[in-house]
């Protein structure tokens, strides 16, 4: 399930797309206007923006330039809609830093599409496809982690914090991972607690692993993080 804010100011169209949205299993949030959308950013980041280009006062587009021009919101997955779908509009849009374009009117479908899409390439933790690594499965839909052990699948027990934390690492492999960064994606932006806390559940992470002996695969990168990977050794836990 992924958080998608809907920045619409026309009611039936949000509502229309927030409908598919729940119905597809996610968390929608409407707002009305750039200052709107802004306050939910600033409160909990998405996973994902469907945004309008025509919104009283401030416009989508200029929202979307300042998004990208702040670190905390530059990664953040944008869909352009909007009724402007002339192609200097679309390459406007794009310039501006939206990863996809839909213009009005627009199918559903289509639009449901591109959303999954986006999230398959910019938040696979937000999808609940299964993930193997290393022999290791995770999946998100019965929230179970396993490893085939010689003839037999033996079932890793993990908290929900570890499981959050092993999900976010495995959906994103090889990348390092600072605790800042994990503290956003893992416990929610605007989480105040220590930095700290994160060694704590990787470590009940790691302790959890290695009844399948894969402890070894979170991996320490000295001065700067955590990450994931297959070519991890045990020395580097």
């Amino acid at each position: 399930m992924a958080r998608i804010l809907v920045v619409e100011d026309e009611p039936a169209i949000a509502e229309l797309v927030a409908i598919n949205l729940r119905h597809a299993g996610h968390e929608v949030t409407l707002a009305g206007d750039a200052r709107q959308a802004q306050l939910e950013v600033d409160a909990v980041l998405p996973d994902l923006v469907v945004l309008d280009w025509m919104l009283p006062g401030q416009s989508g587009l200029s929202l979307a330039r300042e998004w990208r021009g702040a670190a905390r919101t530059r990664a953040l997955p944008i869909i352009m809609l909007t009724a402007r779908a002339d192609e200097p509009d679309v390459v406007a849009g794009l310039d501006a830093g939206a990863d996809d374009y839909v213009a009005k009117p627009f199918s559903t479908n289509a639009l449901m599409a591109r959303v999954r899409a986006l999230l398959r390439r910019k938040a696979p933790q937000a999808l609940d496809a299964a993930i193997e690594l290393a022999g290791l499965r995770l999946d998100p839909a019965t929230r179970r982690v396993s490893r085939r052990m010689e003839d037999r699948v033996q079932e890793v027990r993990l908290g929900p914090t570890e499981f959050r934390l092993l999900h976010f690492l495995m959906t994103h492999p090889e990348r390092v991972h600072t605790r800042a960064q994990l503290l956003d994606r893992v416990w929610g932006d605007h989480v105040f607690i220590e930095e700290r806390t994160v060694d704590v559940h990787v470590k009940r992470l790691r302790d959890a692993l290695s009844a399948v002996q894969c402890a070894h695969l979170v991996e320490t990168v000295r001065g700067a993080g955590y990450r994931i990977s297959e070519q991890a050794s045990a020395a580097s836990a």
